[in-house]
């Protein structure tokens, strides 16, 4: 019998347990057949791994050797198998680009068009297309998260592209329709709509009208058709991103003082070529959409310095 990877793991998982029989229990084995296995191993390397008594079990000499070198060898080879399955999905070029509900992908698509094909795709959750860089599937990921909250994958980079307000949009016929911006605290009692994501938003939502000083009424988190449906016949006031484009029949209205934010991020994994380039083109698309937003564009013009914090 050779020595295989599975080996070091019963090693280490019995080291990290302290004793044979929490190790069987997190191993999801019965305790004669992992002690078995642990004699098969221990006969493999020629002599005990671990003294065991009442107390629990702990590493002989010969076991702090093979424990050293199980830190080394288990790592690399999981990096070993995470790099072949991403070198097995990976095209030879072009870009694999996905993305959260925003208005940068489209200003990006038409900047890397030019330098590869591409192809996109969309999901609700940050955390699933983080973990599709994070296996090879995507070669970025374009998310967001709500004010200074973390972003997912714990094995991705990421880069800021850029912070915008959160803005809500209202139907033509709502009765703060007419204002350059509102507090928060107007719209107490309203219902919300936003689109579905995985992130804290909700929270963050929760207590920043918390802070205005009111419980938000009822969120309906639906898809973008639903949200403009709802503000149109005002059964609800939509959550919007400030890049908004305009829409026939709603009117976007800034929240006064900004009391929430969201952070554009560009993730990828660490082996990708020509991340700084993309950054710095997702960067430019993100300016471009702040440009063709005319509500936007009149807010930073009005609060140069919030804007400038950000």
């Amino acid at each position: 019998m050779d020595l295989e990877l599975r080996h070091l793991r019963i090693v280490r998982a019995v080291a990290d347990a302290g004793s044979v029989s929490k190790a069987a229990t997190r191993l999801g084995l019965a305790q004669p057949a992992l002690t078995a296995q642990l004699k098969r191993i221990e006969r493999l390397l020629g002599g005990a791994l671990f003294e065991r008594d009442r107390t629990g079990a702990r590493p002989t000499p010969l076991g702090e050797l093979v424990l050293d070198r199980a830190k080394v060898l288990l790592p690399a080879a999981k990096e070993l198998q995470d790099e072949a399955v991403r070198f097995a999905n990976g095209p030879t070029t072009g870009y694999r680009i996905g993305a959260t509900a925003g208005n940068v992908l489209g200003g990006l698509v038409d900047r890397l068009a030019g330098h590869g094909p591409v192809r996109t795709s969309t999901s609700w959750s940050a955390n699933e297309l983080a973990t599709m860089a994070e296996l090879g599937r995507l070669d970025f990921v374009l998310v967001g998260v709500c004010g200074d909250a973390g972003p997912p994958g714990e094995s991705i980079s990421w880069g800021t592209i850029g912070t915008d307000p959160v803005f809500v949009m209202v139907g033509e016929g709502h009765r703060l329709a007419g204002h350059h911006d509102v507090e928060l605290s107007e719209l107490a009692g309203e219902y919300w709509a936003v689109n579905p994501g995985d992130g804290c938003f909700g929270d963050c939502f929760a207590a920043a009208c918390a802070r205005a000083g009111f419980t938000p009424g009822t969120m309906y988190e639906t898809d973008v058709a639903t949200c403009y449906h709802l503000a149109k016949v005002g059964r609800a006031v939509v959550l919007c991103q400030a890049t908004h484009r305009p829409v026939p029949g709603l009117v976007m209205l800034p929240l006064r003082g900004a009391p929430l934010r969201w952070r554009h991020l560009l993730g990828w994994h660490p082996s990708t070529p020509g991340a700084s380039w993309v950054l710095a083109q997702a960067r430019l698309a993100h300016q471009e959409a702040v440009r063709q937003s005319p509500v936007y564009d009149a807010w930073l013009v009005h609060n140069p310095v919030i804007g400038a914090k950000w």
